[in-house]
């Protein structure tokens, strides 16, 4: 018996741009990395449900719902020459989990994991239940000085802004910007 095969789940995001009528999909994670896509910008989201919505992108993909698995990515060498974000949770594991791609994808970019954004969505803070306290190297400049402030609760106890909360107005303008 054979174990079953991970899996990673995108979604196509450029108008048109199916595989045989299909935009959502699921495949083995050995077949995602042997595939060269025809795009040109890789988003990865923690959340299914920000992959689901994630709005169209011209030559665009959005991986979705590998959390802390964001290593199996690694496999897939063409994302080397594609430009990758991230966007995770503004929380400490969102930072822990950027910090553990850029082991495999070194170029990658945060998208929302910034300042402002948790500073412009103060109403829907949550608390983070476990927060993650370690060091964290392969975080940039901006992204570190907000994960310290995280998890050094300079904002409160163990605030929390989930990616699911941030509005879809700031999403479509930080894509706008990003283009």
């Amino acid at each position: 018996l054979r174990a079953k095969p991970a899996t990673v789940r995108f979604r196509l995001l450029g108008a048109g741009a199916g595989l045989g009528g299909f935009s959502d999909l699921s495949v083995p994670m050995h077949e995602f990395a042997a595939w060269n896509p025809p795009v040109h910008t890789v988003f990865i989201t923690e959340n299914e449900v920000n992959g689901l919505a994630y709005p169209p992108v011209a030559g665009g993909l959005v991986v979705f719902g590998l959390g802390y698995g964001v290593e199996r990515l690694a496999a897939a060498v063409w994302l080397e020459q594609r430009k990758v974000y991230y966007w995770g949770d503004l929380d400490t594991h969102g930072f822990a989990i950027l910090h553990r791609l850029r082991d495999h994808i070194p170029h990658a970019h945060s998208f929302l994991m910034d300042p402002d954004t948790l500073r412009a969505h103060a109403e829907v803070w949550v608390t983070e239940p476990t927060p993650f306290t370690g060091e964290l190297q392969r975080l940039h400049e901006r992204e570190r000085a907000v994960y310290d402030t995280l998890r050094s609760n300079q904002l409160g106890d163990r605030v929390r802004l989930e990616q699911e909360r941030i509005s879809f107005g700031a999403v479509r303008r930080a894509l706008a910007e990003l283009t």
